[in-house]
């Protein structure tokens, strides 16, 4: 068992590296197919790879995630909904027709990556630091155009060779926005409604992508509700969905233009998170000052929140940075 689990992180040494050149890829790319190969030939060898990561599964703590984005997910009430349904009824079902494919969008600091995991710790013991979820960053692991063909098949290895060796892997691809066109469209086939690809079954699998594309047509919308005198939480999904996808489609500067992800409607759903109040900046400091071992202080979360940048710029509706400011920013007022 312990030797099944080496050849897992031997395959995986020829797999993607954030921030290397790509080196020798043809052989590599042969390495990991072979591998791959090997493991879907021999289905007594598979059955060791799957021992081997059982001890670190969970079952789904469904009570355990709608927790966490009732108290601990501030401000976005329709992500918060969309997300525990998906996420629920994709791993109640034992034999899902495709893989659960979300895409999450929005400002930065409005919460795609923190819900991202808020997932895997409720699905895997090691939350995401499991060997079982794989996070992609577009600048780190995709950062050279001219490379894009290499890329194209070290990630189709690396998610095929996952998820040979377990079927309920997740795979996060953030910075979307900034991924090279066509790029995600080399994973594709395993998005799809297949029974299984070359002996591989990935309708198990999850993959969530996180991007800041269609965040200004979420913006508008909460802007205009506003104008309205219409509350927050009057929004819906059907009030987002539609426009944010056909703006994420067309935008030439994301990892979704044109895709076949997008046309072939193999996302699942489109999550918006909305632009954060002031309230909720407050919220999130004192959440962050617990987090730190301090008491919380409303009068220095008050004062750290009130000197931050907000819009419109005379009504200061909504905050231009959201929470992912606040770690740093509270350490000069505590």
């Amino acid at each position: 068992m312990r030797l099944a689990c080496w050849l897992v992180v031997f395959a995986g040494c020829f797999s993607l590296t954030a921030g290397i050149e790509p080196i020798s890829t043809s052989i590599a790319v042969g390495m990991a197919a072979a591998l791959t190969g090997f493991l879907a030939s021999y289905q007594n060898v598979l059955y060791y790879f799957h021992e081997c990561c059982r001890p670190e599964w969970i079952s789904f703590n469904k009570t355990g995630l709608k927790y966490d984005l009732d108290t601990k997910l501030y401000g976005q009430h329709v992500a918060a909904q969309v997300i525990l349904k998906a996420v629920t009824g994709f791993m109640k079902n034992e034999n899902p027709k495709k893989p659960l494919v979300l895409s999450l969008h929005g400002w930065t600091g409005t919460g795609k990556n923190f819900v991202s995991q808020l997932i895997a710790e409720n699905i895997y013991a090691k939350g995401m630091s499991s060997s079982f979820v794989h996070l992609f960053t577009a600048t780190a692991h995709f950062p050279h155009e001219m490379h894009i063909n290499t890329y194209k098949s070290q990630l189709q290895e690396w998610v095929r060779g996952n998820v040979s060796i377990c079927p309920r892997s997740m795979f996060i691809f953030d910075e979307m926005d900034k991924m090279h066109p066509g790029l995600i469209d080399s994973i594709k086939p395993y998005l799809d409604f297949y029974d299984n690809l070359n002996g591989v079954s990935y309708r198990r699998a999850i993959f969530i992508f996180l991007s800041n594309a269609g965040g200004e047509n979420i913006v508008q919308v909460a802007l205009d509700f506003w104008r309205d005198g219409r509350e927050r939480e009057e929004m819906q999904l059907k009030d987002l969905e539609t426009a944010l996808s056909l703006s994420v489609f067309n935008n030439r500067n994301s990892g979704f233009w044109h895709t076949g992800l997008i046309d072939k409607n193999l996302v699942d759903f489109f999550v918006p998170f909305l632009p954060l109040e002031y309230k909720h900046i407050v919220q999130c400091g004192l959440s962050e000052m617990v987090s730190k071992g301090h008491a919380p202080d409303r009068e220095v979360v008050e004062m750290m929140a009130h000197e931050l940048n907000y819009f419109p710029k005379e009504e200061r509706v909504f905050s231009m940075q959201g929470c992912k400011v606040i770690p740093s920013r509270l350490d000069f007022y505590v």
